[in-house]
């Protein structure tokens, strides 16, 4: 089974890596930074859902190139 996250989650990572594709990484401590600049999040462990799932899309990315 895998992990369960939110439509809310799902939409906001897929627009951010949809509108900066070259900006965010497989690196999940350095997207934690770049949403700060990019998103402003009200919480610490929404902006780590989101930052995790982007770190898996981009994962997902690099392996369909």
């Amino acid at each position: 089974m895998g992990k369960v996250r939110t439509i809310l989650i799902k939409k906001v990572s897929k627009e951010l890596t949809n509108k900066y594709p070259d900006v965010f990484t497989t690196d999940f401590e350095k997207n934690k930074e770049l949403l700060d600049k990019y998103l402003e999040v009200d919480s610490k462990h929404l902006r780590n859902r989101i930052s995790g799932y982007i770190v898996n899309l981009m994962k997902i990315r690099s392996r369909e190139q």
